[in-house]
């Protein structure tokens, strides 16, 4: 059986599905190796303009696999290859929607954080409670989410390890919006079709400049901003955006 099952459910929309509900979808190793795998494949498909990623209405994913690092001394926890399978998620240059139900906690979490839109659904509860096992968010939750909701909002969910609800998680700015119950999916797919319409070539520029624009100055980041808007007056979309505008029709963007 996959633990990583990839669907195409719309015109250039693939969906992603963690597929282990046994065990909450927790992130083993050989679940972290087919996810890396897909991300791998779908960044490399043009015919792949945005992605949805999921679990099921239990949990996006519980956490990490604990049974995995129960017995583990220093060297192996470095040994672990969290971060590297992590890669091709965080680095996945298309827009990248998580749909969020039931429990997304701990490397779920962090795993989630790695997207550029959260939909999260009415019951979902989203937290890092590493401390609790006497650990720490080891794959990004101490750094992402401070720059996303602030350090007071962080620390309090880094120190306590108690999760937030949906409505809580929408407040702090931690996701995009919130759904009904059962309904994210839908809700991501929707997105994601309406982002894969666009044209490609400036969607992945967009999410290009501000990921690496967290990171760098002001004005760096603004240079940087310039030279893509240059860039994308040589795309074959620029001209067909512009003529069907002053056609009054819609665009029919090609990627190109």
């Amino acid at each position: 059986m996959p633990l990583v099952v990839v669907e195409n459910p719309r015109e250039h929309v693939a969906l992603v599905r963690l597929t282990r509900p046994e065990a909450v979808n927790a992130l083993s190793i050989p679940l972290r190796q087919e996810l890396a795998e897909a991300f791998t494949r779908l960044a490399d498909d043009p015919a792949i303009r945005a992605a949805v990623l999921t679990g099921d209405d239990r949990a996006f994913a519980g956490g990490a696999d604990l049974a995995e690092m129960a017995d583990l001394d220093v060297l192996g926890a470095m040994a672990r290859p969290t971060h590297r399978l992590s890669a091709p998620i965080e680095k996945f240059p298309k827009p990248l929607i998580a749909a969020i139900e039931g429990f997304c906690l701990g490397g779920g979490l962090e795993l989630a954080l790695m997207a550029d839109i959260l939909v999260a659904g009415e019951g979902a509860k989203l937290g890092l409670p590493e401390i609790r096992v006497g650990v720490l968010p080891g794959n990004g939750g101490t750094q992402r989410l401070p720059r996303l909701v602030g350090r007071p909002a962080a620390m309090l969910m880094l120190l306590t390890g108690e999760p937030v609800d949906a409505a809580r998680a929408l407040a702090m700015g931690l996701v995009s919006e919130t759904t009904a119950k059962g309904e994210s999916v839908a809700r991501a797919l929707q997105i994601a079709a309406r982002i894969a319409a666009m044209p490609p070539v400036a969607a992945m520029l967009i999410k290009e400049l501000v990921t690496q624009g967290a990171e760098a100055s002001l004005p760096a980041a603004l240079a940087a901003e310039r030279r893509a808007l240059a860039l994308l007056f040589a795309t074959e979309d620029r001209r067909e955006g512009v003529a069907a505008f002053l056609e009054k029709r819609q665009p029919r963007f090609t990627g190109r």
